[in-house]
């Protein structure tokens, strides 16, 4: 089994009814003083919008400091967003009290980024996987011993052999699936995996990814997946959002992001990632993004990503750009996309035809077969 199948681009705008919809999500933070620097606002989420489909993986990617586990917090409402609106299964979390916003999240669970972290370390295996069924009164004491061993077994650890130990006594991928035994542990709707594989071996991730791969068919699953790896998103997701400084950049199908990103920054961060031409085996050295990210406590006016673009121009400062299609289910926020001329070079002769969006070589790799689990 791989980590790879062929749902690319299945779940398109208006086939489906969202299970998750996120709307113009602000998520602000403040800013303390320290060494002389005042303080300010930190604009960690900014007008922020996307759906995710049942059984589908949305993929999330950008620079650390993007704003990609933020989003994942505001999403769960941890905390609340400053504003906008999360619909999921139709009820809009933004809106719920305490109580219904727990039952809520009994449909959405999340994998964090540190298996150990994430574990109490005095605590069992059993306890551990246990515990999301205790605290919503599910069932009597057998019945949870049956279902934690059904959970151990589903995620490929032996409950005779690992149920007794303890997170220290276990690898980084062992307790990163004693961690995904938990989130799936009341049947959840959706997953949301915040940068889950990063701090593995890359081994062990593509076990890892696999095992979220498996759960994704056999349970019914949508996930939320966010990392920094673009050739490990690439590998799971059916649909990708691009993020930058706080903002979407851009979202659509996995493969037409990979093979013609309209976005700079979209096309950048591609360019970024090592490879070899399967071909003649030459490496390719990667190209890094010029430039620093800005603060997210003072943004650039009109596009952020305005002060780090080949493609800037005066009207970047001026006006913020907006999410629009430009091709189907394919979304950009960028006044000069790709699609178009270079803004800087002289308009070429009447009625030419554009040239396409440039191809970065490692979109057009195959992507890397996953070791089984």
């Amino acid at each position: 089994m791989t980590a790879i199948d062929d749902r690319r681009g299945d779940a398109r705008a208006g086939t489906r009814t969202p299970l998750l919809r996120a709307r113009n999500l602000v998520q602000e933070f403040p800013a303390r003083a320290a060494g002389g620097v005042k303080g300010g606002v930190v604009h960690a989420v900014s007008n922020v919008s996307f759906d995710i489909y049942p059984g589908e993986t949305l993929g999330v990617v950008g620079e650390t400091g993007s704003g990609k586990s933020t989003l994942a917090r505001s999403v769960i409402q941890a905390p609340r967003p400053k504003s906008g609106a999360v619909e999921f299964q139709g009820r809009d979390l933004m809106t719920l009290r305490r109580r219904d916003l727990k039952q809520a999240r009994r449909q959405m669970q999340m994998v964090y980024q540190d298996p150990f972290g994430s574990l109490n370390p005095r605590w069992r295996v059993t306890e551990l996987v246990e515990e999301p069924l205790r605290g919503y009164g599910e069932g009597n004491a057998d019945s949870r011993r049956r279902r934690v061993a059904e959970l151990l077994d589903l995620v490929g650890l032996d409950p005779s052999q690992y149920g007794r130990r303890r997170p220290f006594e276990l690898s980084g991928g062992q307790c990163q699936r004693v961690a995904i035994a938990r989130a799936i542990a009341l049947d959840p709707a959706l997953v949301i995996a915040d940068e889950a594989v990063s701090s593995l071996d890359v081994l062990i991730q593509a076990q890892v990814l696999n095992l979220f791969e498996k759960l994704r068919r056999e349970l019914d699953l949508s996930y939320l997946f966010i990392a920094h790896d673009l050739a490990m998103v690439k590998q799971v997701s059916d649909r990708v959002a691009v993020m930058y400084l706080g903002q979407l950049a851009e979202i659509g199908p996995a493969q037409d992001i990979y093979r013609r990103p309209l976005h700079p920054y979209t096309a950048a961060l591609l360019e970024s990632i090592p490879r070899v031409d399967p071909v003649t085996g030459t490496a390719h050295k990667p190209t890094a993004l010029p430039g620093e990210p800005p603060s997210p406590i003072d943004p650039p006016s009109g596009c952020r990503f305005r002060t780090r673009c080949p493609r800037s121009q005066l009207r970047c400062a001026e006006v913020d750009p907006v999410l629009e299609e430009r091709l189907p289910g394919h979304q950009v926020a960028c006044h000069f996309p790709l699609d178009l001329p270079d803004p800087a070079m002289p308009p070429g002769p009447a009625g030419a035809t554009l040239a396409p969006a440039p191809v970065p070589a490692s979109a057009t790799d195959p992507a890397p077969t996953a070791q089984t689990s």
